[in-house]
Order: structure tokens, then C-alpha cells, then sequence
């Protein structure tokens, strides 16, 4: 009984592909955000670089 039930639902869902595209959506924007996430440190770190050279700059001019 238990076992119909469960080939049952498994055969509705093969059949059923209605949540496909959402999910493939969802994997995409996953992935996009796991490399945005990845180059913020890359990105960070040169800003961070270029603000110390602009007042490493500023500095010599200044005093």
C-alpha cells in the first residue's frame, strides 16, 4: 500500500515539470551571487588600495 503510494507520487512528479524553469532560475541566481560574493573581497581590497595611494599622494602635496 505504502510502496503504490510513494511510486505513485514519484511518477506524478517526473510528470510534472511545472517548477522546472523556476528552479533552474534559482540555481542560476545562486551562482551569480556566490561569484559576486567572491570578487567583493578582490574588489575591496583594491579600492582600499587606491584610496591609501590618493592619500598617500594628497599627503606629500599637503604638508
Amino acid at each position: 500500500m505504502t510502496g503504490t503510494i510513494i511510486s505513485g507520487s514519484l511518477v506524478r512528479l517526473w510528470r510534472e515539470d511545472s517548477g522546472q524553469g523556476l528552479v533552474e532560475y534559482v540555481l542560476i541566481l545562486a551562482l551569480i551571487a556566490f561569484a559576486a560574493v567572491a570578487g567583493m573581497s578582490n574588489l575591496a581590497s583594491s579600492i582600499n588600495s587606491a584610496f591609501s595611494k590618493v592619500g598617500t599622494y594628497l599627503g606629500k602635496y599637503i604638508s
